[in-house]
């Protein structure tokens, strides 16, 4: 039975949700835009039969079974109750919703009605993202006590850097530790578990005409296990991309450098990530350099979905992210804006 496929959203959906899907093995059915003409010529652009301007009329014209959502946060709620009403199977970007209360309901909704319902943290199917994880799970570390991750990027250096514009508008749900952060999070909480205390900052290196959301961020944290760690993003930093990424145990340090996981013991070190095939190609007028990668890891995890809808076996690792692991996620960022505005240590879940 062929699975039929929705897309929600003609930017990063376009880019990057329609050809995960096929190379899959879904049938992407219809694009949703706020502009049918404009949609449906982006559709024809790429060979998706139909466009539409309202989620509605795409689920009674298709009988797609599935709807991914690539649209500004503050408008996940709408969309994704949409399609949960309609028994549909649910890929949501992150973050999941404007607010916890929002990504409580959105989760409550999808349990009720018995659907599939992920987040859209697709890098859970890098390779080294996941040697990671199965390090860590393997106690290849030992217990692991400290975290740091650091990123440094110039993307959004420039005052007028070309962005999606609710990434400036914290009423839409903006910010880089919202739009990208998540991602960080969410790996954090997949390798060492719930993080339960922060201190943090937000900060605005560079104006934006468009608000006054974040450009970056610095957290310190500690998980329920004990673990402690530094996560620090900034994407208004002029020069060469940094990224630092260890996790340190009692018996190894796990990294990753290059794109590779390596392991590092008292005796040896040890290259973790599995050779694999080069991502696909992106679309040749795509100037992002990091689409094929999101694309490769995007097909994983709409891969795991397909198989588990036709009923083939998934494997254990990796897993996709939940909508209920995506409330965790937005429970965390709620804390380090809380700790930001208020200069306080903040925990959560009554954890201390």
């Amino acid at each position: 039975m062929t699975r039929r496929a929705i897309v929600v959203g003609t930017g990063f959906g376009l880019r990057v949700h329609v050809p995960a899907l096929r190379a899959a093995g879904f049938e992407v059915a219809a694009l949703v835009g706020q502009d049918a003409e404009r949609t449906a010529r982006r559709a024809a652009r790429v060979g998706v039969p139909a466009g539409f301007d309202a989620l509605e009329a795409a689920l009674g014209a298709t009988g797609a079974d599935v709807v991914t959502i690539a649209t500004p946060p503050d408008t996940h709620a709408e969309l994704a109750g949409l399609a949960i009403a309609a028994g549909r199977h649910v890929i949501c970007e992150k973050p999941l919703a404007l607010s916890v209360e929002q990504a409580e309901a959105m989760a409550k909704a999808a349990d009720a009605a018995g659907v599939v319902a992920l987040v859209g943290t697709e890098f859970r199917w890098d390779p080294a993202i996941e040697a990671v994880r199965d390090a860590i799970a393997t106690g290849r570390v030992g217990r692991p006590h400290t975290a740091t991750i650091v990123r440094s990027y110039p993307m959004l250096a420039a005052a007028d850097a070309g962005a999606p514009g609710w990434w400036f508008d914290p009423a839409r749900g903006g910010g880089w530790l919202r739009a990208n952060g998540t991602h960080l999070l969410d790996q954090l909480q997949l390798w060492l578990g719930p993080i339960v205390e922060v201190s943090a900052t937000l900060g605005q290196a560079v104006p934006r005409a468009g608000g006054g959301a974040d450009d970056g961020y610095a957290v310190l944290f500690r998980t329920a296990s004990g673990a402690v760690g530094v996560l620090q993003e900034c994407a208004a930093a002029w020069g060469t991309p940094v990224e630092v990424t260890r996790v340190a145990g009692t018996a190894g340090t796990v990294s990753v450098v290059d794109g590779r996981a390596h392991l590092t013991t008292p005796d040896a070190s040890h290259d973790l990530t599995p050779d694999v095939p080069p991502p696909p190609s992106a679309d040749p007028g795509d100037a992002r350099p990091w689409t094929a990668q999101e694309i490769a890891s995007y097909t994983g995890l709409a891969r795991w979905l397909h198989q588990h809808l036709t009923g083939a076996a998934t494997p254990a690792s990796p897993r996709p992210a939940t909508f209920a692991d995506g409330l965790a996620v937005l429970r965390v960022v709620e804390a380090i804006e809380a700790s930001a505005e208020q200069r306080r240590t903040v925990t959560l879940g009554g954890v201390s």
